[in-house]
């Protein structure tokens, strides 16, 4: 049984536990949070042992060997780095990391500590329907492009108009679309196709500085794929991928519920339609493949892609903001 300490307690932690629950290979230990009160509530519900305020002493004390941060995500670097050089193995909400200063001393630092993991949660590659359309994908006599979509208005846009920053909405927290549901369009884009020759974000940024909405034309030798994505309006836009005459049609580009394949005569055959019990599942069970296992030849090579990967869809989200002249505060420190 892998044991899990975490840091941050909202929906998304608990989305994660409750997926653990079901994959019933990692135990919950230890509870982080700045407040205690929340730190105990959390591990009161989810039968947690021991709950910590300190990061450090979190880090340093507590009875658990693999950690999931889901912190705000100008947050997670710190949080990574102490992690792996206490022999954590990490396990990072997206986006892992704002800069790509930050995610090569992520890299060096995993260079010294071999026997520690890293992982960025992006749970949509992970799912079967993912792979059911890199499959039929390797079947296309020609590509020529795509267009993935993904917008979901946020609660937290309300403050927004009310005058507050929340976090998600905040240039002091990294966050705005591209940080949150763009980060699943990129992760689409670059595992499918690959690194892009040039890249052009067109934001539309709101009160707070941030990208509340945006479109982004990642640029191949053969064709362009457009990533649109939102956080302040909704959209059931469906995505695609084209070939010559046939196409591959998704529901959403991060849920990826439902996938189809249309072939030259429009004939229309479902291809994915697998929907897990908990979204977060496959990762889930992925992640603890790898590190109840990490020597396993196919266990070892998922792990040495999902890690390039990650250093892939960081270098591209980054030069997305600074195309679009984004920058957060304290970034360049």
């Amino acid at each position: 049984m892998i044991k899990l300490g975490i840091i941050g307690t909202n929906w998304i932690t608990q989305q994660f536990i409750d997926a653990i629950k079901l994959s019933q290979k990692f135990e919950l230990t230890t509870v982080y949070s700045r407040h205690e009160e929340t730190a105990k509530a959390f591990a009161d519900k989810n039968s947690a042992k021991e709950t910590f305020t300190d990061l450090d002493s979190f880090f340093t004390q507590g009875d658990f060997d693999t950690v999931y941060i889901a912190s705000p995500n100008s947050l997670h670097f710190e949080q990574a780095q102490k992690a792996i050089q206490n022999g954590k193995n990490v396990i990072v909400e997206k986006p892992a990391f704002s800069t790509q200063k930050q995610m090569a001393t992520i890299q060096e630092l995993l260079i010294h500590n071999p026997n520690v993991l890293y992982f960025e949660a992006a749970r949509n590659i992970h799912t079967e329907n993912f792979h059911s359309i890199e499959e039929k994908l390797g079947d296309f006599k020609t590509v020529q492009g795509a267009e993935f979509t993904y917008s979901k208005y946020s609660s937290r846009y309300d403050l927004v108009l009310k005058g507050q920053e929340p976090n998600v909405f905040s240039l002091k927290y990294a966050g705005g679309a591209l940080q949150d549901l763009g980060v699943y369009t990129v992760y689409d884009a670059v595992a499918l196709f690959g690194m892009p020759e040039e890249t052009a974000y067109f934001p539309q940024l709101i009160r707070t500085g941030v990208d509340g909405k945006g479109t982004a034309i990642l640029r191949y030798p053969e064709y362009n794929v457009t990533l649109n994505f939102s956080k302040i309006t909704n959209s059931h836009m469906t995505s695609e991928i084209y070939g010559l005459k046939d196409l591959i049609e998704i529901d959403d580009a991060g849920e990826l519920n439902t996938v189809i394949y249309i072939d030259d005569d429009n004939n229309k055959q479902v291809i994915g339609n697998t929907i897990d019990e908990n979204p977060m599942l496959p990762e889930v069970e992925d992640f603890a493949r790898v590190i109840n296992d990490p020597k396993i030849p196919q266990n070892k090579k998922d792990y040495d892609y999902w890690r390039q990967l990650s250093v892939y869809v960081n270098k591209v989200i980054y030069n997305l903001r600074q195309d679009a002249h984004i920058s957060f505060v304290g970034e360049h420190k």
